[in-house]
């Protein structure tokens, strides 16, 4: 470097710039001291160093009033004493050259680690006023409730205002708009509710940070008008705030912020997709934009084309068509896209094409439920830094492409619930993959040698597909952080490793229901110390438990090994001090006697096993939070315990199908949870106790038992939410109640094979499930894997959750008397009616044929007279049909449906005819003889009385068209005559 020495007016130029140099430099010096201060007060909070500044007195007092109002269980002001300097309590902090208190921050939620903590409640005071240079007040993460204060509009330095996650309530005071100075605002997720506009915010000419999220705005109809006046605004969180939909298309937004980065309108009732076009008018420095939970109709608009910053977009949730549209090609910074839970439908290649821009920066692409339709799009191999790919629940085929490997940043997986057809694919470049999902799909291959090579896998999902593999160590070899496995539901998937195999991981879920496990019981399943689910159902296994497995189990909350031939005795867990709370052995072959169970369990599945003995060991297990029981299908004898009042928590109840005998115990009539009770096909005896404190049955099955008394009254006026009541096959006696009448949600009703006598109710119709087609039940769930067995079109048949569909009444073999009451016709959703083998009398309701979905009437072996009612022919819906022995008469209405029936449907009628029977009506033709005879059916004379219509009266009109045939022929013009006689005899 060279130095020049000037002289006269050059150098004294020079020196004056020098010296306006250096003031300038100790300006900004001391500028960023200030700042530096401010900063610190603002953010770090902390006391002033200064020895020589202390806080005021009157400012002082003024805290401790605002204390003085504040409930503070956690001492957590402590340090707020008359005797300290309050510049150096907690939460305040204060100017270092005058003492005045700048800074207030009572945000301790995320500062303690204390667990115990306590927020602070209670109301704020307005000695807040008397602190004239308060600039920063964040009150946010507390409990203070009551309404906002007006006083606060008046703390006129304000630049910060944090009062969210706090329980305010009412309204917003609109005095807040007279900070002028403050450039953030928090107001979020309290229960404040606004009146019908916030025009006040317009006021906030210096806000920059504006977030009233979980607020309530469903009338401030202004809304989009008031925000768009902020013209120094960078981040907008408006989530959840019910903000009512406005057309924006109609809007100018010539004065909005050109600043604007955030913008957040999730969780709303948005349904225009002009909301777009306000995005696109109002700045093109925009970061981060969602509008997720909303409901968003139509394509997206091209409004993007400019935004070239944009960062982060979250479109989810909404009801967006189409595909992603051409202006996202400029989208060249976009590092995350949510798309999913849309109704978006376009071919996935298209729609991948025009993020080609973003191929080098996206990180993030969330496409899962849309119907995304055609092949993986290979071009989506390009997006080299993609590290979460979900294209979950949607209709892709074909297989992945080679080129799925060139995905090196790849974490996430997401595949599942599509048509993906083929092998696993090579997966040699992704190695920090660490979950991949590609369950219910249509793979059907093999695993490529590859996946043992992932060391950051932890999570794999592959079920429901058809994969052929047989798993060896070797897949496993450098998986040690693999902590969830499912490949359930692949039929021909298989294992065949070592007996003393210790796997490299340890896994959290286990999953590999229907594959082939067996028969040997998988011993390293033992090594799995830190399992929470292990599920092994109908994995082929034939062996018996080892006893050390049960040490593991121990610390499952889901053990489900259904569906094998697993045998040996089931061990007593409470003496192991062992809490499984949930326990599916279904379909084994488990033998012994049914042991106590731990106080902690939920739910018991031992159906279809080999248990036998009473079941004496029940009372042993004091277990409230058991939910359900099932011990159906199984050899267990003896009479019930009477102890069922410490199970106050259980909802299901299932002991059919055993030889239990005896009364059923009394004790039942406290489960006042009870949900469903299934005690059928046993040999229980003797009336049926209360249960009119258990109101919230909803499914009864006492069928097949020895069960006998009156049919109680209670089981109307108190079981109202009863949806099956199933009581065949016992030795019911008397007259059904009336009250039966008041079971609002009733869809299957059986009292059949008992000795039920008196007449019909006639309020049958009153059961207003039965009253339409369509009425469905709001509170309808199954808390198990509930299955009814229904006498249904003549067969038992077996109804899981498909049940809801039927509609049945059954009062079949009783010893009812009486007509059958014609309101019973205006059921019009029955599907099933059963009133045969009884004593009925009188004729069949006329109106029967309004019940046009019908599908089973047996009317059978009844004392029913008269005829048939044409309204029959309206049962376009009968599949099973059964009137006969009865004393029906006259002709079977004729319909296409009831022409599908066969003679023993109507058979046993004497007075019967129709072309079902042989028994043919009066004035039909037969149907046997080909030759027109003077016979007539049955019931009528041999020939007609006036004898006019006789075999030559025929042979006469025969005759007679002839003549006249070839009369008309030859009065034709003589050269068309003879061929147009032939023409007409050929088509004659």
């Amino acid at each position: 470097m060279q130095f020049v020495v000037m002289s006269g007016r050059s150098s004294i130029h020079s020196g004056f710039v020098l010296a306006w140099l250096l003031v300038l430099w100790l300006v900004i010096v001391w500028s960023a001291a200030i700042c530096c201060c401010s900063s610190s007060a603002a953010r770090n909070i902390s006391p002033s160093n200064d020895v020589n500044v202390r806080c005021m007195e009157r400012e002082k007092h003024a805290l401790l009033q605002f204390k003085q109002r504040l409930v503070d269980d956690s001492n957590a002001l402590a340090s707020w004493e008359s005797k300290e300097d309050c510049c150096k309590w907690r939460g305040i902090a204060c100017d270092n050259q005058t003492g005045h208190v700048n800074v207030i921050r009572l945000d301790f939620y995320h500062d303690s680690s204390d667990f115990n903590y306590t927020p602070l409640r209670g109301e704020i005071s307005p000695s807040l006023l008397e602190l004239p240079y308060l600039y920063y007040l964040d009150l946010g993460f507390n409990d203070f409730s009551g309404t906002i204060p007006k006083f606060i509009g008046s703390l006129s330095r304000l630049k910060v205002l944090e009062l969210g996650s706090n329980s305010f309530s009412g309204s917003i005071p609109p005095q807040l708009g007279n900070l002028s100075n403050l450039h953030t605002l928090d107001l979020s997720w309290n229960f404040v509710f606004t009146s019908e506009n916030i025009e006040w915010v317009s006021q906030l000419s210096s806000l920059r940070y504006l977030n009233m999220s979980f607020l309530n705005f469903c009338r401030a109809v202004n809304w989009p008008q008031s925000i768009s006046q902020l013209l120094s605004l960078i981040e907008l969180r408006l989530i959840s705030c019910d903000l009512p939909d406005v057309d924006m298309a109609s809007l100018s937004f010539t004065n909005s912020s050109t600043s604007l980065q955030v913008f957040h309108l999730s969780g709303n009732f948005l349904i225009s997709s002009s909301i777009f076009y306000w995005i696109g008018n109002v700045s093109r420095n925009l970061v981060s934009i969602g509008l997720s939970y909303n409901r968003i109709k139509g394509t997206i608009p091209d409004v993007f084309t400019n935004m070239d910053s944009l960062l982060t977009l979250d479109l989810s949730s909404n009801q967006l068509e189409g595909g992603i549209p051409k202006s996202f090609r400029s989208l060249c910074r976009l590092e995350n896209l949510y798309l999913y839970s849309n109704n978006f439908s376009d071919r996935l290649e298209q729609s991948i094409g025009n993020l080609s821009c973003a191929q080098d920066t996206l990180k993030s692409l969330y496409l899962r439920d849309n119907l995304w339709w055609g092949s993986f799009p290979d071009d989506l191999t390009r997006f080299v830094s993609l590290e979460e790919l979900h294209i979950d629940n949607a209709i892709m085929s074909g297989s992945l492409p080679e080129s799925f490997q060139q995905l090196s940043q790849l974490r996430t997986l997401s595949l599942g619930h599509n048509r993906l057809s083929g092998s696993f694919p090579d997966v040699t470049g992704l190695a920090l993959l660490s979950s991949i999902d590609l369950s219910y799909n249509q793979l059907n291959g093999s695993l490529h040698d590859s996946l043992g090579q992932l060391s950051s896998l932890a999570r794999i999902d592959l079920s429901r597909n058809s994969l052929n593999v047989v798993l060896t160590e070797a897949h496993f070899l450098n998986l040690s952080k693999l902590q969830y496995v499912d490949v359930s539901y692949n039929p021909a998937f298989s294992f065949h490793v070592s007996l003393s195999w210790n796997p490299p991981f340890q896994l959290y879920d286990l999953k590999m229901a229907s594959c082939k496990v067996g028969p040997a019981f998988p011993k390293w399943t033992l090594t799995q110390r830190e399992l929470s689910t292990l599920d092994l159902s109908n994995a082929g296994i034939s062996d018996s438990i080892p006893d050390n497995f049960w040490d593991l189990a121990c610390s499952l909350p889901l053990l489900n090994l259904s569906i094998n031939q697993i045998h040996g005795k089931f061990p007593n867990l409470s003496s192991r001090n062992c809490s499984i709370p949930s326990i599916d052995l279904r379909s084994n072959r488990f033998s012994g006697a049914v042991p106590p169970f731990h106080t902690n369990v939920g739910a018991v599945w031992l159906s279809k096993n080999k248990f036998s003995g009473d079941l004496s060991s029940i009372c042993s297990t004091q277990a409230p939070e058991l939910l359900i029981l099932d011990l159906s299908d199984n050899l267990l004898s003896g009479e019930l315990p009477n102890c069922w009042v410490q199970f106050q928590g259980l909802v299901a109840l299932n002991l059919a199908n055993n030889s239990f005998s005896g009364k059923i115990p009394s004790s039942f009539g406290s489960l006042k949870s009870l949900y469903q009770l299934q005690l059928q096909r046993n040999n229980f005896s003797g009336e049926l106790p209360s249960l009119e404190n258990c109101t919230e049955l909803a499914f009864v099955d006492l069928g097949f038992n020895n069960l006998s008394g009156k049919i109680q009254a209670w089981i109307g006026s108190s079981l109202k939410k009863l949806l099956v009541l199933q009581l065949r096959s016992n030795h019911f006696s008397g007259s059904i109640p009336t009250s039966i009448c008041s079971l609002p949600f009733i869809r299957v009703l059986d009292l059949s094979q008992n000795n039920i006598s008196g007449a019909l109710p006639h309020c049958l119709n009153n059961l207003t499930a039965f009253s339409s087609v369509s009425q469905e039940v709001d509170y309808l769930s199954y808390p198990s894997d509930f299955v009814l067995q229904l006498i249904w079109k003549g067969a038992e048949t077996e109804y899981g959750k498909n049940f809801r569909y039927l509609r049945s009444i059954d009062i079949s073999s009783n010893n009812l008397t009486g007509v059958i009451p014609e309101n019973i016709t205006y059921m019009l959703g029955l599907r099933s009616l059963n009133l045969s083998r009884n004593s009925l009398t009188g004729v069949i309701p006329e109106k029967f044929g309004q019940l046009e979905v019908l599908e089973v009437l047996d009317l059978s072996r009844n004392h029913l007279s008269g005829s048939i009612p044409d309204s029959f022919r309206n049962l376009h819906s009968i599949a099973v049909l059964n009137l006969s022995i009865n004393n029906l008469s006259g002709r079977i209405p004729s319909s296409t449906q009831l022409l599908t029936f066969t003679e023993s449907s109507f058979a046993g009628n004497v007075g019967l005819c129709g072309p079902q029977l042989t028994t043919k009506c009066r004035g039909d033709r037969s149907s046997e003889d080909p030759k027109v005879t003077g016979s007539t059916e049955s019931g009528e004379s041999e020939n007609d009385s006036d004898g006019f219509i006789t075999p030559g009266f025929y042979v006469g009109i025969g005759i007679g068209f002839l003549i006249g045939f070839v009369g008309v022929c030859l009065a034709l013009p003589p050269e068309t005559s003879w061929r147009y006689v032939q023409q007409c005899l050929r088509q004659r």
